[in-house]
């Protein structure tokens, strides 16, 4: 509430518009209150209100999907308005929860690292004005505005982690409190933004793009975090999944590459290039063995598969490599197999990747190029 009307006293002084969302999770009857509440001082006020809905189908970690849909679903909408920014809540208290629950997880620099105040996801660019503000600070801004705002219960139940994390932070020692949690989350931001910053200077002197494949040093002139954050990327600019592996399963991938065996973490296939000085990383044929698309659409959320006309259907190339000339592809066969080729039901129409097919091309643009995915976070 203290953001909506923080925002929309800027918006007035500056010259741009404000409009409301909110999101009901479908977990709490209390929500429909509170969206009414916002509902009430949005009409007091001519800001245009949209109530969003979504139900969890009880799959994957509840909070983690409901994080997702809260993204998704809340860009999709401003997209579809033609909003280009999106305000959070998130407060200095919310920084020096998640500080602290981290820790207990002996979290490294990435996750002890204050949130982004400033940062792009599903095409919006979202925003955290409040960061640096206590929610004692905002409550009291609300009481001198004269405005409601509602307490959400479960923020009193210890059952949850974060909770139990503010319970903990009215008993720290040695004189640790909110605000010095958070001061150092934001020194341990300004740390990984060095290291991102010569991470992606490492990637520009010696990763290579491949027809979708990443090719890195196996060892290098390189600080060890640098490196192993290189390898993280890759695997989720060529895997696609929205968080990286654990450092323990990145540990074990470097223990299989050095013993000269493939490895297969995150929807990849990681292996030592012939030259021994290189590892190739690919994406996994099981990953997307039942993935199947439109030709008029991106295939594993990253190719562009264009071609002559026809409804035909993208799926893995698979085993049928067999049928191509791949060799004269140069390319190694696990990554042929795992690249997109045009079907006619069983008939293989066309394999890009590996030059089968007259007229046909497939591009790996859904993610934009490695350097810039280093640089989007």
């Amino acid at each position: 509430m203290a953001c909506l009307d923080l925002m929309l006293s800027h918006g007035a002084r500056l010259g741009f518009d404000i409009e409301a969302v909110s999101l009901n999770h479908g977990l709490r009857a209390e929500a429909a209150d509170e969206i009414a509440l916002i509902s009430r001082y949005c009409a007091a006020r001519d800001v245009p209100h949209t109530v969003l809905d979504w139900a969890w189908d009880g799959v994957g970690n509840l909070q983690a999907r409901a994080r997702e849909a809260r993204y998704g679903l809340i860009g999709a909408w401003a997209v579809a308005r033609g909003i280009d920014c999106i305000a959070l809540g998130h407060t200095r208290d919310d920084v020096a929860e998640g500080f602290l629950m981290r820790l207990a997880r002996q979290a490294g620099v990435d996750g002890l690292a204050r949130m982004d105040q400033r940062f792009s996801r599903a095409g919006v660019t979202w925003t955290r004005p409040l960061l640096d503000l206590g929610r004692a600070e905002l409550r009291d801004y609300l009481t001198r505005q004269n405005l409601r705002w509602a307490e959400d219960p479960s923020n009193a139940d210890p059952a949850f982690e974060r909770v139990r994390a503010r319970a903990a932070l009215d008993a720290l020692p040695l004189g640790l409190d909110t605000p010095g949690l958070a001061s150092v989350a934001q020194m341990q931001g300004a740390a990984r933004d060095a290291l991102d910053h010569y991470t992606r200077a490492e990637a520009a002197r010696h990763v290579i793009e491949n027809a979708g494949d990443l090719i890195l040093p196996a060892s290098a002139d390189i600080p060890e975090e640098v490196l192993f954050r290189l390898r993280r990327a890759a695997l989720r600019w060529v895997g696609g999944d929205a968080y990286p592996p654990r450092r323990e399963a990145m540990g074990a991938m470097a223990d299989a590459l050095a013993q000269g065996s493939a490895h297969t973490l995150a929807g990849c296939r990681i292996s030592a290039e012939p030259d021994g000085t290189s590892w190739r990383v690919t994406r996994e044929l099981a990953a997307v063995s039942e993935l199947s698309g439109a030709r008029d659409a991106l295939w594993d959320g990253r190719w562009e598969v264009s071609g002559p006309e026809g409804a035909f259907e993208i799926r893995a190339l698979g085993e049928a490599v067999r049928d191509t000339d791949w060799r004269a592809a140069a390319l190694p066969r696990a990554s042929l197999e795992a690249s997109p080729a045009l079907w006619d039901g069983p008939t293989l129409v066309a394999a890009p990747v590996a030059g089968f097919g007259a007229g046909w091309t497939a591009r790996a643009t859904g993610r934009g190029n490695f350097l810039d995915f280093l640089g989007s976070r």
